[in-house]
């Protein structure tokens, strides 16, 4: 899409959109990167904006969606919230800020508040008649986790618990999710939403829920290609792969495998995060998308996906003793940081993290989604933290 033929509706006219589309125009369009604590307080901040722009809404207590040119300050978004959750508990913790964990439990009130009585949660915004996504479900469910875990609400269990019999009621007997799928087709980065049933699994004992979760593993380990690509993972059948969609299902393949033990799991996750690795620009760039065998003709980043493969990246690197990603993790930061906007004037992007760079690139177009901010700043604080054990 080129940027003299914007659609009317992203109202390019507006001043913060011009500077916003101007400034990657600008030789100088990388912002100064600094340290990662710096960097990471200015992401859980942006974050906490969007979440009190919803304090009086009837969706208070979550966090916005975003922001875009589009819509401006988007409503509390139940998917990202839950995980969101588990990132103001720990950001409490790495930047010593109690604050966080109150936060934290607010987004789980509004949780609770809205999970339906079969035990799914609503899809999209939670406005009245939402249908439940399977995917959406399993995400909240790591919030409901975190919350009892490190929070003690047994309440936050109940809830997983009774999500996970309903994820597990979707599917058929080869495990894939049959209904409640987005735009009604299977997607193997539901093991990110396996991984949360899994871990609801073991807490709660539940030999059930353990079987669904594998049941689905099984069923999207078949779906990986020689190149350690996956079939069946895009949002819209046919089409390549996000790099955000590919990073959900390495990490659901990695931290399942870790829960249970299971190599097999655990290495399909490792063969697509090298084929990934094999293929980021020394300046840290990764392609938006890419189709079987790693190839990619876009000319835009996901910064989203970005964010996430460091994550995976790091999490293999330090629970399973793979060595080889420091370069990936490094550079992928470095551009991370050099396209979060530290000092703008604006709320509303001021430590924000973009869809896509340039900001009109296909993955959340002319946007500013709150779980790109979510997912940089669990990719600071796992790589913050291995510093100060080092240098301890």
């Amino acid at each position: 899409m080129k940027v003299l033929d914007l659609p009317f509706r992203y109202r390019p006219w507006r001043p913060l959109h011009v500077r916003l589309v101007l400034d990657e125009f600008s030789a100088s369009r990388r912002q100064p990167v600094r340290g990662h604590r710096e960097h990471l307080a200015g992401a859980i901040d942006w974050l906490k904006r969007a979440q009190d722009v919803r304090d009086g809404q009837r969706d208070a207590g979550g966090v916005s969606a975003g922001w875009s040119f589009e819509d401006g300050w988007l409503p509390s978004y139940p998917e990202t919230t839950g995980y969101i959750i588990e990132t103001f508990l720990a950001a409490a913790r790495v930047l010593g800020e109690p604050e966080l964990e109150a936060r934290a439990q607010r987004m789980i009130d509004w949780e609770l508040s809205i999970q339906q009585p079969d035990g799914a949660f609503p899809g999209h915004f939670g406005e009245p008649g939402s249908r439940p996504v399977i995917f959406n479900t399993g995400q909240i469910m790591h919030g409901m986790n975190a919350g009892y875990e490190q929070l003690g609400r047994a309440e936050c269990l109940e809830a997983a618990v009774r999500a996970g019999h309903w994820l597990a009621a979707q599917q058929d007997d080869t495990g894939v999710f049959v209904r409640y799928e987005h735009n009604g087709i299977p997607h193997v980065y539901n093991t990110r939403a396996t991984w949360a049933l899994l871990k609801t699994a073991l807490l709660a004992g539940d030999a059930e829920l353990k079987q669904a979760a594998i049941r689905h593993l099984d069923w999207a380990l078949a779906r990986q290609t020689p190149s350690g690509w996956f079939a069946q993972n895009a949002f819209v059948e046919g089409r390549p792969p996000f790099t955000h969609t590919i990073a959900y299902a390495i990490r659901g393949f990695l931290e399942s495998g870790l829960l249970l033990g299971e190599e097999r799991y655990v290495a399909t996750a490792l063969r697509a995060a090298r084929g990934v690795a094999a293929q980021q620009r020394t300046d840290g760039w990764l392609a938006g998308t890419f189709g079987d065998g790693w190839v990619s003709r876009d000319g835009y980043c996901c910064l989203t996906g970005l964010a996430q493969m460091c994550i995976c990246w790091s999490r293999l690197r330090d629970a399973a003793g793979e060595s080889g990603f420091e370069r990936n993790i490094a550079t992928g930061l470095a551009l991370l940081k050099s396209s979060q906007r530290l000092q703008d004037p604006a709320d509303e992007v001021r430590g924000g993290i973009a869809g896509s760079w340039p900001i009109w690139g296909a993955y959340s177009r002319f946007e500013f989604p709150n779980w790109a901010a979510k997912f940089f700043a669990d990719a600071l604080m796992l790589n913050l933290e291995r510093q100060v054990s080092r240098d301890a």
